[in-house]
């Protein structure tokens, strides 16, 4: 039997695992599949409550189960790994960041975000503490749903201003671990007595198609599809347009949209940011060519590359790169792929676009999506965007 596993981390990179068969499945991943036990169908779509504690409180979807259904197992195949060889043989080499996170990857991130150089995350979490109550008064009740949820840390703080406000909790997490799913859910069932749950073990494009598709709840017909940390600032060009576009089509007109964005600031506490004085950005940076080489069979030595980090004034983005320190060669066996790398040769790791208030504002406008407060903290490095649906749908388009 062939499984096929993708992972998502908390700031939305999705990490697609390559297919094994079922005994190497059991060697290597064991750790990642604790909620897959051996004898659960591949075609099962709901993980339900089993303990009588939180009755039906909760459940969890797999969308990606049912769309691998409808995909040959061959052209899966075929697709593994192909970014990476795209990726490596173009003139100006570059990797998605997806393969920053494996379990090492995730541990390192979670290490930056405590970092004193490192703002976004503690900064967006101040200002979302003190926006959470003017969110929920603004919104009234609502289903929340976070694209990219993680262990749902932000979510807690919206879910206790709406406790607050007396509204009901309805809360759809949406992340590509089933197992991350599963156990935050879990957790705040504990904390949140009256929560109810619909997760989804899903991709972005997924879940918002799915989303799009369902009827009102009955019961909370408005919708708030949250999408922190920034994340949005990772997409190409085209691919923020894409996004808004299906954002705008999941909600109805009066639904909400709550965005954060990294803003435009000073070079050196941006460069300072994904340069810290202790290193763990370049290990996290680095540990990419570890993934790589533990999934594709690699042999890149990390002691032959570096770190570094520069912000494009023109583009306004972190670039981040690995370079190599010298002439080399790299084998990737399960590509059956050579990678040649001059010395000094950069590989793009990394894009992190930083974002002006009165122009993303203008840009929400053209896809429907009007701005009704924004927050951000007293020095203005970042910002939350509580946008609302609008009525009109002439202009949207969207390039596939």
């Amino acid at each position: 039997m062939v499984w096929r596993t993708i992972l998502i981390d908390n700031r939305g990179y999705v990490l697609s695992l390559p297919n094994l068969l079922e005994d190497q499945l059991e060697n290597r991943l064991e750790a990642r599949l604790e909620d897959r036990p051996e004898d659960r169908p591949e075609d099962r779509l709901e993980d339900r409550p089993e303990d009588s504690q939180h009755g039906q409180r909760w459940v969890i979807k797999d969308l990606l189960a049912a769309s691998r259904q409808h995909s040959a197992t061959a052209t899966l195949e075929k697709q593994e790994g192909q970014d990476v060889i795209a990726g490596l043989c173009a003139e100006a080499k570059s990797l998605p960041p997806k393969y920053f996170y494996d379990a090492r990857g995730s541990e390192l991130f979670d290490q930056i975000s405590e970092l004193s150089e490192y703002y976004p995350t503690r900064t967006e979490v101040a200002i979302l503490k003190q926006s959470a109550d003017a969110i929920a008064h603004t919104t009234g009740p609502c289903q929340i749903i976070e694209l990219g949820s993680g262990s749902a840390t932000k979510a807690r703080i919206l879910l206790s201003a709406y406790e607050a406000a007396n509204h009901p909790l309805r809360y759809v997490p949406i992340d590509v671990s089933g197992t991350a799913l599963k156990e935050s859910v879990q957790q705040l069932l504990q904390e949140y007595p009256t929560l109810s749950v619909q997760g989804l073990v899903s991709t972005y494009e997924l879940a918002l198609t799915q989303i799009a598709s369902q009827p009102p709840n009955s019961q909370i017909p408005t919708r708030l599809i949250c999408f922190l940390g920034s994340t949005i600032g990772n997409f190409k060009p085209h691919e923020y347009e894409q996004f808004l576009a299906k954002v705008s089509a999941a909600l109805r007109p009066g639904d909400y949209f709550l965005l954060g964005i990294d803003l435009q600031k000073e070079v050196s506490l941006l460069e300072a940011a994904y340069n810290d004085s202790l290193g763990v950005t370049a290990e996290f940076n680095l540990n990419m060519l570890r993934h790589l080489n533990h999934r594709f069979e690699g042999n890149f030595n990390l002691s032959n590359f570096s770190h570094s980090a520069i912000y494009n004034a023109q583009k306004h983005q972190i670039e981040m790169y690995i370079e190599s320190l010298v002439s080399q060669t790299v084998e990737l066996k399960s590509l059956s792929y050579t990678a040649h790398f001059a010395t000094q040769e950069k590989l793009l790791s990394e894009v992190s676009r930083k974002f002006n208030l009165s122009e993303t504002t203008q840009q929400l406008a053209a896809y429907q999506l009007p701005v009704l407060k924004t927050f951000t903290d007293e020095k203005q490095w970042f910002g939350l965007l509580l946008c609302q649906r609008s009525a009109a749908t002439a202009g949207i388009t969207e390039e596939m």
